[in-house]
């Protein structure tokens, strides 16, 4: 959660440059960032180019207005913190401003221990947001993470060079099959980094259309396109100071990747709409289990953004390889599922931990996780048995995951899914050969495991 003593990026709109000195002074003092506008017009400029926690605004601006000009800034940066200064302060206009969006209001003179109040009540708040949007994510996921639990050295390996360059700004590309924990290992390098105390954004590259994707990562003003009602902000503007995660980049659209790449060279985009370049303060990350390098040779995917994405490139091991965090794995996972469960479960009886032992696991820690969550439901002793786990375990998955077989439409559906995706070339592909769109061929692989 950002605190008092996190240093802010602050705006002065003030149109007596003796009065912007004197208060950057101050605010610079305290360790924070400072820019000044004499108007309106050079503000929203700034706005435009940079992202700002706070901004400092004059009642007055020469024949402006500045209670006129908070609506504006706040339509170009709904996430600012404006605060209201004035000589001439009175309970209606305090009132007014507050109506209007202001965060706080501050009359004219004022102590240095003020400003230092009002700039810890919006750290305070700007910290309770990230961390409520941090939370929904990590609920949205609602399972431990333990995918970095490992005896393993291969795994070991990959997690010493990851917390080694956590505290850096590079670039990331996390490679691995599906499930192997790439999410949770970028999440992990976000915590161990400066920009913990910031957003954690995620962008699912194949959930989306091209077209929804680029307002999701960008955002769009209102009236751009048809149901574009109000202005929105992107993802992009939403990880602001922190990290910008990319999952399945591999499946990014084709149309998105020189947009893509002009945020990792220039750190610059476009809200859809709007000609005016933002500036992104952001790291990212991005995650793929496709083969990047094919993908390229194909023309699937740019070769540039290819070298800008893989700066340092770091590949998780599938379960398989893995054979010694498989148990405990499951057993902190079932722990877990127990108690969500409000069960007295004590582990697994030795058939169903042979049978895990043994089982390949294509489906990673994923797979594992969905095992040991049926397996907590289903039991009703202290011990989770061979039968409470999926069929597959059993080593009769081929017999059993066949049309006219003994097997649920579920795992039927699931497995066909594996297997379309496993010999297409690319997820657009896969969902051309299913006949549904690659957002709902996202979305059953999740529900599914697949």
């Amino acid at each position: 959660m950002a605190g008092p003593a996190d240093s802010c990026r602050l705006l002065i709109v003030d149109d007596e440059a003796p009065l912007r000195r004197t208060l950057r002074t101050a605010l610079e003092s305290m360790g924070n960032t400072v820019s000044e506008a004499a108007n309106s017009t050079k503000a929203l400029e700034l706005l435009r180019l940079q992202m700002f926690d706070a901004a400092f605004l004059d009642l007055r601006l020469g024949t402006e207005k500045g209670i006129e000009l908070l609506p504006e800034l706040l339509s170009v940066s709904p996430s600012l913190h404006v605060i209201i200064v004035t000589a001439h302060a009175s309970i209606d206009s305090a009132v007014e401003a507050m109506r209007r969006g202001a965060f706080d209001y501050l009359p004219k003179p004022f102590t240095p221990n003020q400003l230092r109040v009002v700039l810890d009540r919006s750290a305070l708040v700007r910290g309770l947001k990230n961390r409520v949007a941090a939370l929904e994510e990590q609920v949205g996921g609602f399972a431990p993470e333990t995918e970095l639990t490992t005896l393993e050295p291969t795994m070991r390996s990959v997690l010493e060079v990851a917390f080694q360059v956590a505290p850096s700004e590079a670039t990331l590309l996390l490679r691995g099959e599906s499930g192997t924990g790439k999410g949770v290992l970028a999440r992990a390098i976000h915590a161990r980094s400066a920009r913990a105390r910031r957003p954690f954004v995620t962008v699912h590259c194949p959930s989306l259309s091209a077209e929804l994707l680029e307002s999701d990562l960008f955002g769009h003003v209102r009236g751009s396109f048809t149901g574009a009602v109000r202005d929105a902000r992107g993802k992009v503007e939403a990880a602001q100071g922190g990290t910008l995660f990319l999952d399945e980049i591999g499946d990014l659209p084709p149309a998105m990747q020189p947009k893509l790449l002009r945020l990792l060279q220039d750190r610059t985009y476009e809200r859809i709409g709007d000609a005016d370049p933002r500036t992104a303060d952001v790291r990212i990350m991005a995650a793929t289990n496709r083969d990047l390098e094919d993908a390229v040779k194909t023309g699937r995917f740019r070769e540039d953004l290819l070298y800008r994405l893989n700066v340092i490139e770091l590949t998780l091991p599938p379960l398989r390889m893995r054979r010694k965090d498989v148990l405990p794995l499951a057993r902190h996972l079932l722990g877990f599922f127990a108690r969500q469960a409000g069960k007295s479960i004590t582990g697994f009886t030795p058939e169903a931990e042979a049978a895990m032992g043994a089982y390949p696991w294509p489906g990673n820690v994923r797979e594992l996780r969905n095992a040991v969550e049926r397996g907590a439901i289903l039991a009703r002793d202290a011990l989770v048995g061979l039968e409470h786990l999926p069929g597959q375990l059993t080593g009769t998955t081929t017999a059993r995951v066949e049309v006219g077989g003994p097997v649920t439409l579920e795992a039927l559906e699931a497995e066909h899914i594996r297997r379309v995706v496993a010999s297409a070339p690319s997820l657009d592909d896969a969902a051309r050969m299913l006949g549904i769109d690659p957002s709902t061929l996202y979305r059953k692989r999740k529900r599914t495991g697949s």
